[in-house]
């Protein structure tokens, strides 16, 4: 995580070497198109392309006993094309949203901040959780789930932070929060999860669900008294908290903060919000770290998936 949270940082500041990132793109999927398929790429010029395919499946905890976030990371030479490594993506996915939020939150919240509120209490809050941790001074953190269930075993799967982990109802996590991370599978139409009522007047905002149009988790009123950030303009624009305001609502971006971040610090002492939607150079850098840690581990399988014939212009000339 500490690595991660390094290198994302260092390539949201490098704002000449970022590449190319589209807004992802993808179809509608399951029951009442409540799920969603995605492709997330990136390319960096002269070195590699990396594609994410991810699927947010909301009723696979319950229903199939399998993760809400689902996907596949594919690493492509620029110069060839040739596939390099294929990966999982489900913890990368955790892991390097868990760290965005830990660069944002190390610009717009104070430094001092012990109190971290958790409205949604799945998979995403524990990397949220864990990546905080490590950036800020946390003495206890607050939790609420709409799923009794998930919210009593939080306490457990984050036992490893050493943290006071308490149950509470919405009003009470606004009202002793530095930070706040919403992480929630609401439906489209059901938001905001967030009252909005009892805010402290430096909170933190980490907004994280919001992945649908017409799925978002802030209410409009904080958004517009707020500081709003953005990982990526265009996709939050459409599907993030952000659809619900207009482009000229928002602060500069994120990398833009990282780059110049005398621009996020003088908004401490007010209510900001990170609106996290999860692009593809986010999961570029995941990738990267991943290749490295295999590296020094001795881990992964090397395999020839592609079939490279001994004559180039010749498909059926089998090794």
């Amino acid at each position: 995580m500490d690595r991660m949270i390094v290198r994302l940082g260092e390539a949201f500041r490098a704002v000449g070497r970022r590449g190319t990132t589209p807004a992802r793109d993808g179809f509608l999927r399951g029951p009442n198109d409540s799920a969603v398929l995605e492709w997330m790429p990136h390319h960096r010029p002269g070195e590699s392309i990396t594609i994410k395919t991810v699927a947010y499946t909301p009723t696979n905890p319950a229903t199939y006993q399998l993760p809400t976030i689902i996907g596949t990371m594919a690493r492509y030479d620029d110069a060839t094309g040739r596939l390099l490594a294929i990966c999982d993506g489900i913890l990368p996915t955790a892991i390097r949203t868990g760290a965005a939020s830990a660069v944002a939150s190390g610009l717009l919240a104070r430094r001092d901040s012990s109190v971290l509120g958790l409205v949604g209490t799945g998979a995403q809050a524990v990397t949220q959780a864990h990546a905080l941790s490590r950036v800020f001074p946390l003495k206890r953190i607050l939790v609420h789930d709409i799923e009794p269930a998930h919210a009593a075993s939080f306490a457990d799967r984050v036992e490893f932070l050493g943290l006071d982990v308490e149950i509470a109802p919405v009003a009470e996590i606004e009202a002793a929060a530095d930070i706040i991370c919403t992480a929630t599978s609401v439906g489209v139409g059901d938001g905001p999860v967030l009252l909005g009522e009892h805010l402290r007047p430096h909170v933190h905002i980490n907004a994280i669900g919001a992945d649908l149009i017409g799925k978002f988790e802030i209410p409009l009123a904080v958004l517009k008294s707020a500081f709003v950030t953005v990982d990526h303009r265009a996709q939050a624009l459409r599907e993030g908290e952000a659809q619900q305001l207009t482009e000229s609502d928002l602060g500069p971006d994120l990398l833009t903060l990282c780059a110049e971040p005398e621009v996020a610090t003088v908004q401490q002492d007010r209510v900001t919000v990170f609106d996290s939607t999860g692009f593809a150079l986010e999961d570029h850098v995941a990738f990267d770290v991943l290749l490295e840690l295999a590296e020094e581990a001795g881990l992964g399988d090397r395999v020839q998936l592609e079939h490279m014939p001994l004559d180039a212009l010749n498909p059926y000339a089998f090794h």
